[in-house]
């Protein structure tokens, strides 16, 4: 096992932020003429005062980011993050999305000089009808949580073409359901009720139906959830809420196990939404280019928001005309370059592809399951429950705190000393104790998995002989532990520079 924990230690350097950094009188650029950079701008719109910016020459400006990326990339190891796993981003659709034929359109031009643009997002809405059976995608919402709004704003539409709004202000949810479903409910203004885990690992049927009334506007559900347990009954959960004369949505953010094998509408759902970033290959940069795709059923898309990508004899247009859209939910039509990296992916995996890497995603979980077993210090969540869980399953590493008083939060730092990035835990609530939630996926060889899963294991290990140092890790990362006890505090950090600039001397009423 040794052999694989591979020597590591990340680049440090002691870089100040770049506001601190340069001299006056330095630039990256210089103009012609004594005028410079004025001359082309009106006087009336020529700044009074210069703005606060660092002056620094460019071989300083790319020395400074050049150890910033070292920095990071310390980071960038085998990384099997859990319920938001990314896949490999291919250069090639990176290198597209630079290409001025996107670079540089913008999607308020006319129609007429974007239809490569929309071609694409049409083509792309056309594979996720055939992957889920919905009519009809958008990919407007800015993430999975959006998509999640999004539906929430679409059945306040519907509900108010019906005559319900206000009679039907219930929507029903599992503890395990990602948070986002009850936040995005209560956010449009329902009332949520959250159906709590029984011995099968999700909520009996017994108790949705104890929930479902009158008032039910619909369930908001994912399934398998983080434990990695499929609801076998789901299709009776659909009925039931059905016959109560609520909605029913997929919340499809754990897609990579069941992918090419089932298909939300078949089950009876309404609508669904899948992640680009976790499911399609696309890219995602912490609340940067996600992409949430929403799909539903013809009865539903009348309530999309505007616009919608159309295709006639004529070609792609921009659907704005839409009377009964539940208003913006985001500008535009989403952000295309995410949407055509999905579309990449998905295309160059094609169907056999795509049900394939479901069958590698729940292998690769089960042999780290088999794996992680066989390590002290760990339990898997709902233990008895014997069966082999999908993409991912939720573990716990409350025996290793019992025995050693090393948290999950200490192993996760220490490992980063070995080159593998920091694991996932879990969402909030923490329904298992000392969380974590690794999810291999398709793309990561067995090399990879078993090296992750040899650095864990060596980590426990050292967390029984030694708790010490893997409670003071990392060692050999660009920085060491930090105390995060002011973390909230504003006089020791500060999000903006010009609250910075006043910690020293804060003003009476600063809190």
């Amino acid at each position: 096992m040794t052999e694989r924990l591979l020597r590591y230690h990340a680049s440090r350097w002691d870089e100040p932020v770049i506001t601190e950094m340069g001299e006056p009188g330095r630039r990256g650029m210089m103009f012609d003429g004594d005028s410079g950079a004025d001359a082309s701008i009106p006087a009336a719109l020529r700044r009074k005062t210069p703005p606060e910016l660092p002056e620094l020459s460019e071989p300083e400006v790319f020395r400074h980011y050049l150890h910033l990326a070292q920095m990071t990339l310390g980071m960038q190891g085998v990384s099997l993050f859990g319920t938001c796993t990314m896949k490999y981003n291919s250069p090639l659709s990176e290198a597209i999305a630079w290409r001025p034929e996107m670079a540089e359109t913008h999607p308020g031009q006319d129609e007429s000089t974007l239809q490569g643009t929309l071609e694409f997002i049409h083509r792309f809405d056309l594979m996720l009808r055939e992957l889920s059976g919905m009519d009809q995608f958008i990919f407007q919402p800015g993430g999975g949580a959006d998509a999640a709004y999004t539906n929430c704003a679409v059945i306040r539409r519907w509900l108010a073409a019906r005559g319900e709004l206000g009679k039907r202000d219930e929507i029903i949810t599992s503890i395990q359901a990602h948070p986002c479903n009850p936040a995005t409910a209560a956010t449009a203004g329902f009332k949520v009720i959250t159906l709590t885990l029984e011995e099968n690992g999700y909520p009996s049927l017994e108790q949705l139906k104890a929930a479902v009334s009158d008032r039910t506007a619909a369930l908001m559900i994912g399934n398998p959830d983080d434990m990695g347990i499929y609801n076998p009954d789901i299709r009776e959960w659909v009925r039931v809420v059905h016959e109560a004369g609520g909605l029913c949505f997929y919340d499809h953010a754990n897609f990579n196990g069941v992918m090419g094998k089932l298909r939300a509408r078949e089950l009876g759902f309404d609508a669904c939404m899948y992640m680009l970033h976790k499911t399609f290959g696309a890219p995602k940069g912490g609340n940067g280019p996600s992409v949430g795709a929403y799909g539903c059923s013809a009865e539903l898309a009348p309530f999309l928001p505007a616009p919608v990508v159309t295709k006639d004899d004529h070609g792609y247009h921009l659907d704005y005309d839409r009377p009964q859209a539940c208003g913006k939910i985001r500008e535009y039509f989403g952000n295309a370059q995410q949407v055509m990296k999905a579309y990449a992916w998905t295309a160059s995996m094609g169907a056999e592809g795509i049900h394939e890497a479901s069958d590698l995603s729940v292998l690769a979980n089960n042999y780290m399951d088999a794996r992680l077993a066989k390590i002290r210090g760990l339990s898997r969540s709902h233990a008895e429950i014997a069966g082999p869980r999908m993409e991912m399953t939720r573990w716990s590493m409350a025996p290793l705190q019992q025995d050693t008083g090393v948290s999950v939060l200490d192993v996760q730092r220490r490992m980063t000393d070995f080159g593998i990035d920091a694991f996932w835990l879990s969402h909030e609530p923490w329904l298992v104790p000392e969380p974590f939630t690794p999810e291999a996926g398709e793309m990561w060889s067995k090399e990879d998995i078993d090296r992750w899963i040899d650095v864990l294991a060596a980590v426990v290990e050292e967390a029984y002989l030694d708790p010490g140092t893997v409670k003071s890790a990392p060692h050999r990362q660009a920085i060491h532990k930090l105390d995060g006890s002011a973390l909230n505090d504003p006089r020791q950090f500060s999000t903006t520079m010009r609250r910075h600039r006043r910690i020293g001397n804060p003003p009476a009423d600063a809190s």
